[in-house]
């Protein structure tokens, strides 16, 4: 099986950005310790993190035919990115949202997301967690089948 890890805008800051709220862990911290869940699961990972809308939706785009379902933090661009929206109706992929805090506790703004009705599942609120959660029940979810 492999499934994909996409990581949108500033989580390149991960430890350094507001660790008060984002927590200290780096997002390559993040990635080791998803890479050992994925080894676990017997799940082949890809990793992707980009500052760049147009990028994010271009992975979005590669993903059809190459990955079973993917793992998606797209920080801010999941709250106004039509065109993020529109890449996972495409592909046809099935993803799990993730966000480091949780959204409904912030700002009106990032209390919705454009992707949470397309998404299996969407975890908030676990910190650097939420992305084994995310990945192992994505997993045990294209295992049922």
């Amino acid at each position: 099986m492999r499934v994909a890890v996409l990581n949108g805008p500033n989580l390149n800051l991960l430890g350094v950005r507001e660790p008060a709220l984002y927590g200290h862990e780096t997002l390559a911290d993040i990635e080791a310790m998803v890479r050992a869940e994925a080894a676990l699961l017997d799940v082949e990972l890809e990793w992707v993190q980009t500052n760049h809308e147009g990028a994010l939706v271009d992975a979005v785009q590669g993903l059809r035919g190459r990955t079973d379902g993917a793992v998606v933090n797209p920080a801010a661009y999941g709250h106004t990115s039509l065109a993020l929206r529109d890449a996972f109706l495409a592909v046809q992929v099935p993803f799990v949202e993730v966000h480091l805090t949780n959204i409904f506790g912030r700002e009106a703004e990032r209390r919705q997301t454009v992707l949470a009705d397309l998404a299996v599942a969407v975890i908030a609120g676990l910190g650097a967690r939420g992305y084994t959660v995310g990945l192992r029940a994505l997993v045990d979810g294209l295992r049922a089948g």
